[in-house]
């Protein structure tokens, strides 16, 4: 889904600038069975989120 996400918003070659990762890398790192490690994923998701122009907010939930 990931993958998907970056081919239709950034692209690799713009997801690659913004996060200073190769884009060879990148494209290793998304397939369906890809494995990022968090530093990857974490930078991938702040590049995403400055071309999309949007924030993330974590809440926790109280379970009543």
């Amino acid at each position: 889904m990931l993958r998907d996400l970056v081919n239709a918003t950034v692209g690799f070659e713009g997801l690659a600038r913004l996060s200073d990762k190769p884009s060879k890398s990148l494209h290793r790192m998304l397939p369906a069975r890809g494995n990022p490690s968090m530093d990857n994923l974490a930078a991938i998701f702040a590049a995403v989120r400055t071309w999309l122009n949007v924030g993330i907010e974590v809440r926790s939930v109280d379970a009543a």
